[in-house]
């Protein structure tokens, strides 16, 4: 499982946080490897499994990825072209964020005609 680091807060003790919440890591880990196993995913991103399966199953309800089964497996298919729900980056594409944190840009799909 994944460590945070900590930052001291204000009467001294550590807390942790991020500034990306575990939709953003799952959606960027699936992103890095869109075979992964979700148990794969949980662990790379320090949630359980079954939060795990919750935060795909948002994130395919919002239409940022959608699932595929392939054999005993399922294979993610991310939808670059998304925007960010918080008002203040509505205007933006998830994209840009993979984009960032990935090594190959994710593929953006066919222009609908």
């Amino acid at each position: 499982m994944t460590t945070m680091a900590t930052t001291p807060g204000q009467n001294g003790s550590g807390r942790n946080w991020t500034f990306l919440t575990n939709h953003g890591h799952v959606l960027l880990a699936i992103a890095r490897n869109p075979t992964a196993r979700l148990r794969d995913v949980a662990d790379e991103v320090g949630v359980t499994e079954r939060a795990a399966q919750a935060i795909v199953a948002d994130l395919e309800a919002g239409g940022y990825l959608r699932r595929t089964r392939v054999g005993r497996r399922n294979e993610y298919t991310i939808n670059p072209n998304g925007h960010f729900r918080h008002p203040a980056e509505a205007d933006q594409q998830v994209g840009a964020l993979l984009a960032l944190f990935t090594a190959d840009q994710v593929a953006e799909p066919a222009a609908e005609s």
